[in-house]
């Protein structure tokens, strides 16, 4: 018999999470997806897996996407209106994903920062060259009533162990892993490091960072992973709280 008729169906995902805080699913704005029509497809594939809520994030990267409160609106305005008319059963709401540079600090002076929860922020650093003023930066922003997350911290090239880790949780960092570094999609040195981080209890917030379908493809599949699991036990995940 040909293994069940051919068809191998895997076991429905049981999600352990159902918000979603980083992904970037504006059409046009970044490196996301490139149509509204895109965006709606991939928002109905989440909603589907079982997801509630998405907290889409576009980058604000001087150099590369010079967004703003109003670009982003614009375009989010667009698609959750979309939504509600083609009743698909999730919340949409947006922030941003900031590159940490010298904007992004002005940003904070200017007041003009997007958050979402509970006055949660959303940062990254160059995959390259370590950032500068870290320490004063972060104190800077939790003396704000900001609470910082670190996008994605395993793929930061000059983070390497758990004192490196460490530290940054010590200056009040949270952190959001992506969930598709599990799978390797990113290589092996991040899956190893993302590991790091998982072993050692120091997950906050478990990220899809979806791009596009090959993102989305990579991320379901991460959920059948016996890693979702692993990172559900071994550390307080607070997605749902968002």
């Amino acid at each position: 018999m040909l293994r069940r008729l051919g068809f191998l169906k895997k076991k429905k995902i049981e999600l352990l999470h159902t918000i979603d805080l980083h992904s970037h699913l504006l059409p046009s704005i970044d490196d996301g997806v490139n149509s509204i029509e895109e965006s709606i497809d991939i928002i109905k594939r989440l909603q589907k897996l079982g997801f509630k809520k998405i907290i889409t994030t576009p980058h604000i990267m001087s150099h590369r996407f010079p967004n703003t409160k109003e670009t982003i609106y614009e375009k989010y305005n667009i698609i959750k209106k979309l939504i509600n008319e083609q009743k698909i059963d999730i919340e949409l709401e947006v922030s941003a994903e900031y590159y940490y540079d010298e904007h992004f600090l002005e940003l904070i002076e200017k007041n003009e920062i997007l958050t979402f929860g509970d006055n949660y922020l959303l940062l990254e650093f160059s995959y390259h060259n370590k950032p500068f003023a870290v320490e004063q930066t972060i104190h800077k922003l939790i003396n704000l009533g900001y609470k910082p997350i670190l996008a994605h911290p395993e793929r930061y090239k000059f983070y390497k162990t758990k004192e490196d880790y460490q530290k940054l949780k010590d200056m009040g960092l949270f952190f959001q892993i992506n969930m598709i570094s599990t799978k390797g999609f990113y290589g092996k040195r991040v899956k190893k490091q993302v590991e790091i981080i998982i072993d050692n209890s120091m997950v906050d917030f478990i990220g899809s960072d979806i791009h596009n379908l090959k993102y989305f493809d990579s991320f379901s599949n991460s959920l059948y992973n016996k890693t979702y699991n692993k990172i559900i036990k071994k550390n307080n995940i607070k997605n749902n709280f968002l």
